[in-house]
């Protein structure tokens, strides 16, 4: 029986033969398919998300002060060590603060000066004639320069010494107990882990490599609004901006990092230490809300050692003390993120996440 037009095969129809649905030209609706199913999406979906997070995060803490106390208290001591006012005065301050003043000697008013710079010391006490001076730095710490500045004068009065303070650093502004350039590093750490969290459930399928990069890129559009809220939207802090932009996206570029660490090492447990040591411990000890000597010994050397610390140091010289940065900071923020991103590559294949590049027969 002779074949239809329509049974035909369709070489003979001189049609070019079907394969499927690959044999046709992706339409609009295929492209938009395909990149709704790649990781893409949600993974530059995310970054958005989170510099947005961490603008609201670093705006509601800047509006919020603290006000803590203090221990030992570094001081420069310029003249006469044995003159017998200036004696009575130290242990007048002593008694009243119920802390101890380490007091260094310097030869003169701008050694001292410079050791207020470097931050080595949080006050000046120049022994005069007929009395003492009592200079305070409000940027090196607000709470010690507040103790200071109220004790001395009823030091003063108790010991029959004349005494005068002045604030040779004071903070600015927008920031009167000092505390704005710890909640922004706070949200940098804050949002830092919590964008490496999100990454890993809604981005799950992000390559190593490919997550690293995404890392990165919301730490620098999240470390981005964070300054801009604190500066431009709020004006709490006048900050050297792109300095204080590249330690907050170091730091929330650490900070997730870390997680990323913790997660490729224990998996579902990942949030439990990183909580612990970059919350429970190293916001304590950044020396932000409470200055590093105010804190006890041991935990004020812990937290300089971790990056909440390192975050705080930096960011705290770079507003107040430019002429003056340390390395110190920024070799711990590195040294984490280069320890977290190494842990990370060498042991990748245990890390939850990535697409299977194995061919399907294989996997079968």
């Amino acid at each position: 029986m002779p074949e239809t037009a329509a049974e035909q095969p369709a070489e003979q129809r001189g049609e070019r033969p079907e394969h499927g649905a690959h044999g046709r030209p992706p339409t609009r609706a295929d492209r938009w398919a395909s990149v709704r199913k790649s990781p893409f999406l949600p993974a530059s979906v995310l970054v958005l998300i989170l510099a947005a997070a961490a603008a609201l995060f670093a705006g509601s803490y800047t509006y919020t002060m603290a006000n803590p106390t203090p221990r030992h208290i570094p001081t420069a001591l310029v003249g006469p060590a044995d003159a017998p006012h200036g004696r009575r005065f130290v242990a007048g301050m002593e008694k009243a603060l119920n802390a101890s003043l380490k007091v260094r000697r310097y030869a003169d008013e701008a050694g001292a000066r410079r050791a207020v710079e470097e931050q080595e010391v949080f006050a000046v006490l120049t022994v005069r004639q007929r009395g003492v001076e009592l200079d305070v730095a409000g940027a090196a710490g607000a709470t010690v320069a507040q103790v200071l500045a109220e004790a001395g004068p009823a030091v003063g009065r108790a010991t029959g010494v004349p005494v005068r303070v002045r604030d040779v650093k004071p903070l600015q502004p927008g920031d009167p107990r000092g505390l704005a350039l710890f909640y922004i590093s706070l949200a940098a750490v804050i949002i830092g882990f919590v964008g490496a969290i999100q990454l890993s459930v809604h981005a799950r399928a992000l390559d190593p490599g490919e997550r690293i990069a995404f890392t990165a890129a919301y730490a620098l559009l999240g470390g981005f609004a964070i300054a801009a809220t604190a500066d431009w939207l709020l004006g709490a802090l006048d900050l050297p901006f792109v300095e204080s932009w590249l330690i907050l996206a170091l730091t929330m570029f650490t900070s997730g990092m870390v997680f990323t660490m913790f997660n490729t090492l224990m998996g579902r447990w990942a949030m439990l230490p990183t909580w612990g040591l970059m919350v429970l411990l190293g916001n304590p000890s950044s020396g932000g809300a409470v200055s590093w000597p105010l804190l006890p010994s041991a935990l004020g050397h812990i937290g300089r050692w971790l990056p909440p610390g390192a975050s705080v140091n930096a960011q705290h010289t770079a507003v107040y003390f430019g002429d003056h940065q340390h390395l110190f900071p920024f070799a711990v923020l590195g040294g984490w993120a280069l320890l977290s991103c190494a842990v990370f590559w060498v042991w990748r294949h245990r890390h939850p996440g990535g697409r299977d590049r194995a061919p399907a027969h294989a996997a079968a």
